[in-house]
C-alpha cells in the first residue's frame, strides 16, 4: 500500500512549495500539487505542516567502550530516540581500542547494529595508528562501502594519533576518494594541562575545561588542515567548539583547503558554567571538546548560516549518572559525552530557526542535505525528490512542550537539555515509505534499518554517488 502526504509545504535546502507526496515501496514517486491517491493508498493530511526530507546525524556513538565502561544506548534504543525526533539516518563511529584491528572493530559494529536499528545508518571507521595491515585492512573496509574514517589528534580515553600516522591515514584517504573526520585537539598541551591540574588538587569537574583550552582546539584544527593542505586528502573537523576553532577551519577554507566542518548542539546551546557546577551535576555535562564559554556561540550560529560550518550534528554519547560518578576523584575519570540524538531537529528550529539565527532551508541543508552529500548519501538521501528513499519528517510547527527525561526514548536517567522548551515536533516519521514515528511515539518495525553502503567520491562527479 502506497502512501500520499497532502497539503503541505515542502522544504528542502533550495525551495519551498505547496505540493502533494505519493511514496510507492520505499521511495518517492510523484511530487506534484492535488495529486490523486492510487486505490488502496493511505493518506496523510499535513496541512499547516512542514514537509521536510528524513535528517542525517553525521556524528553519533551508540555503541563505544569509554575507560572501564560503555555508552548506554543500543542501537534499538538509539535508533527509536533519533526517529521521534525526526532523525531517519545516523552515521555512527567506530573506535576500537588500540589492540583491536580495525577489521575486528568494523565487523564487531555491524554485528551490534544489524537487526536492530530502526532507522537506516552507516560507519565511520576510526583509526588509532597505521602500519601495512591497517591499510590492507581499511581498503577492504571501504570496498565494503565505509567510505568515512576517523582519526583523534587528541584521544579522550587514549593517546591521539601520531603525526606520521595521520599523514598515512591521510595520503590513503586521498588515494581511495574517502573523507576524514578529525577530534581536532593538541594531544601534548592537554596531557601536560591534565598532569599539572591533578597535581594542584584543581580535580573538579570545572577544570575539565581549563585542561583542554580553546587555543588547544584550534591549534589542532589549523594543523589538520595543514595535513590535509600537504595530503590531499579532504576533511571534516567534528565539533568546532569555539571561535579560535572556527578562525581555524574559515582560514583552511580560505586557502583552498577540502575542509568541512560541524557543530554540535551542546555546543550551540549549553555553556561551560552548566560543567561548573557542583559534584556529580558538574560531571554530567563533561565531554570533549569542552562546553565552552557563551561569547563563542554568536560566532558559531553565524557562521552556521554564513556556510562556514557546514553540518550540525549531536556528537550523541550517552551516560547515565552512575557512569559520570566514576569520575568522583578527578574529572580525567569522567566518561566525555553528552547525549542528544532525540532532540536535535526540534532543538535547532526551535533555537535556531524561530530565534532567527537560522533560514528554514539552510535548517534543511545543514541537518539533511549537506551531511548526504559530504558522506556520499545523496541523492538517496537529504532531498525530496522523485526516486530518492522516501524518508520524511512531516512537521507540526505549532507543538509546544518541554524536554524531560523521564520521556526520552534514550536509554539514560538524565537529558543535558532538561526543562528546554520546544517549539514544533515531528508528527510523522517515514523511513523508506514506512511510518515509524507519530507525535513523539515510536510505531514502526525495530529492525527495518538498513546499513547504507557508500562509494568513494571522485572529484570528477558533480555530487557523490551512493551504492545500491
Amino acid at each position: 500500500m502506497g502512501l500520499l502526504i497532502k497539503g503541505g509545504e515542502l522544504v528542502t535546502a533550495d525551495s519551498q512549495t505547496f505540493a502533494d507526496v505519493l511514496v510507492e515501496g520505499d521511495t518517492i514517486r510523484q511530487i506534484g500539487p492535488d495529486l490523486a491517491a492510487p486505490p488502496g493508498t493511505e493518506i496523510i493530511d499535513a496541512t499547516g505542516k512542514l514537509i521536510f526530507p528524513g535528517f542525517i546525524d553525521p556524528h553519533v556513538h551508540i555503541y563505544r567502550p569509554f575507560m572501564s565502561t560503555f555508552t548506554k544506548d543500543t542501537h534499538v534504543t538509539a535508533s527509536k530516540a533519533a526517529l521521534v525526533g525526526g532523525t531517519t539516518t545516523f552515521l555512527e563511529m567506530i573506535c576500537p581500542s588500540r589492540n583491536q584491528s580495525v577489521l575486528t572493530g568494523y565487523n564487531t559494529w555491524k554485528e551490534k547494529a544489524d537487526g536492530n536499528s530502526a532507522c537506516d545508518y552507516a560507519f565511520h571507521m576510526a583509526v588509532t595508528q597505521y602500519d601495512a595491515k591497517t591499510e590492507e585492512q581499511l581498503r577492504a573496509i571501504v570496498a565494503d562501502g565505509a567510505t568515512s574514517f576517523k582519526v583523534f589528534l587528541a584521544g579522550e580515553d587514549c593517546p591521539g594519533i601520531t603525526e606520521g600516522d595521520l599523514y598515512e591515514v591521510l595520503r590513503l584517504a586521498a588515494d581511495l576518494g574517502v573523507v576524514t573526520a578529525a577530534h581536532c585537539e593538541n594531544a601534548e598541551l592537554v596531557a601536560r594541562l591534565q598532569e599539572s591540574l591533578t597535581a594542584a588538587g584543581r580535580t573538579d569537574p570545572e577544570w575539565h575545561e581549563c585542561s583542554r583550552p580553546e587555543i588547544a582546539e584550534a591549534e589542532g584544527t589549523g594543523r589538520f588542515a595543514a595535513f590535509l593542505e600537504v595530503t590531499g586528502a579532504t576533511g571534516y573537523v567534528v565539533h568546532v567548539s569555539c571561535a579560535p576553532a572556527l578562525h581555524a577551519v574559515a582560514e583552511a577554507k580560505r586557502r583552498g583547503a577540502k575542509i568541512y566542518a560541524e557543530a554540535i548542539v551542546p555546543h550551540l546551546l549549553l555553556n561551560k558554567s552548566y560543567a561548573e557546577r557542583a559534584g556529580l551535576e558538574g560531571m554530567k555535562y563533561v565531554t570533549s571538546p569542552p562546553l565552552r564559554h557563551e561569547r563563542n556561540q554568536p560566532a558559531t550560529w553565524a557562521a552556521l548560516q554564513a556556510g562556514i560550518i557546514d553540518t550540525v550534528a549531536t556528537g550523541h554519547a550517552p551516560f547515565d549518572t552512575r557512569q559520570k560518578a566514576l569520575g568522583m576523584q578527578g574529572f580525567t575519570q569522567i566518561p566525555c559525552g553528552l547525549g542528544g540524538i532525540e532532540d536535535r531537529v526540534n532543538l535547532m528550529y526551535t533555537y535556531g530557526v524561530n530565534r532567527g539565527r537560522l533560514d528554514l532551508r539552510r535548517f534543511v541543508d545543514a541537518l539533511s542535505t549537506t551531511p548526504a552529500k559530504i558522506f556520499g548519501l545523496y541523492p538517496r538521501k537529504g532531498v525530496l525528490a522523485v526516486g530518492s528513499d522516501a524518508d520524511i519528517v512531516v512537521y507540526d510547527p505549532t507543538y509546544r512542550g518541554a524536554i524531560a527525561a523521564a520521556r526520552q526514548y534514550s536509554n539514560s536517567d538524565y537529558n543535558c537539555f532538561e526543562g528546554f522548551a520546544i517549539e514544533g515536533r515531528p508528527a510523522v516519521v517515514l523511513v523508506r515509505g514506512k511510518v515509524q514515528a507519530r507525535e513523539g511515539r515510536f510505531v514502526g518495525e525495530q529492525g527495518r534499518g538498513k546499513l547504507l553502503r557508500r562509494t568513494p567520491l571522485h572529484e570528477d562527479a558533480q555530487e557523490p554517488v551512493f551504492a545500491a
